[in-house]
């Protein structure tokens, strides 16, 4: 018979294992009784093995924009199961940075665009292209946010979604309907998308706000003025 490979030793395989060793240490021993195994510890686990495979994903700077985006669309939207913020923060609107975010291994839409635009900037892509992009997902009836890609200013965005695994042109979303859109440079109108209001992007405290604790936590890095 050929032999078989060797298995690639992957970080979650590594701290999966990690945590079950510890849970078998834990529940043996002459005089314990076999306990359920804590589900801190396995949580802690996968915890720290998406943040090691987050943190090796910053390190593809080397790669097109394209491939980082196709790179980062999948990881997070694989990485972070769909969750509501009263049921994880406790709160009824939470931003969550993303290495928040990734610690839980949940959030909503808005954390897993969030998650998206921090993850390329640290990888080099200009903050100009990407915007934060506030629609009504039509299907749904409710609003739901994206994070759109502008290969140039007059290019048609591309829309990094959890509601759809692809990236696709904006022109191929007829079910989200553009309502404005804001990054660390200003506010845009949905029916305006080139057109940046006057209104500075400090007037969302929200996004004021998750940008200070994502400076503070280490998944942005402070960023040069830009004009």
């Amino acid at each position: 018979m050929p032999e078989r490979s060797p298995h690639r030793v992957t970080p979650l395989r590594r701290a999966l294992c990690s945590a079950l060793g510890m849970l078998l240490f834990l529940g043996t021993g002459p005089s314990r009784a076999v306990e359920a195994p804590p589900s801190s510890a396995l949580a802690s686990a996968l915890s720290q093995s998406r943040l090691e495979a987050w943190r090796g994903l910053l390190t593809q700077a080397g790669s097109s924009e394209r491939e980082r985006l196709e790179a980062v669309n999948r990881f997070i939207n694989r990485s972070v199961q769909h969750g509501e913020d009263a049921d994880i923060w406790g709160e009824a609107d939470y931003w969550a940075t993303p290495l928040e975010t990734l610690s839980r291994g949940r959030g909503d839409c808005e954390d897993v665009a969030i998650a998206k635009y921090f993850s390329l900037v640290r990888l080099g892509v200009p903050s100009s292209k990407l915007r934060l992009t506030f629609v009504k997902a039509l299907e749904l009836n409710r609003a739901h946010m994206v994070l759109a890609y502008y290969a140039e200013d007059s290019a048609e965005p591309l829309i990094l979604d959890n509601l759809q695994a692809q990236i696709r042109p904006a022109s191929q979303r007829s079910d989200l309907l553009p309502v404005y859109a804001f990054n660390n440079l200003g506010i845009y109108l949905g029916s305006a998308p080139q057109r940046r209001s006057s209104q500075s992007p400090q007037l969302l405290s929200r996004w004021q706000d998750v940008s200070e604790r994502a400076l503070a936590d280490g998944s942005q890095m402070p960023q040069p003025p830009q004009g």
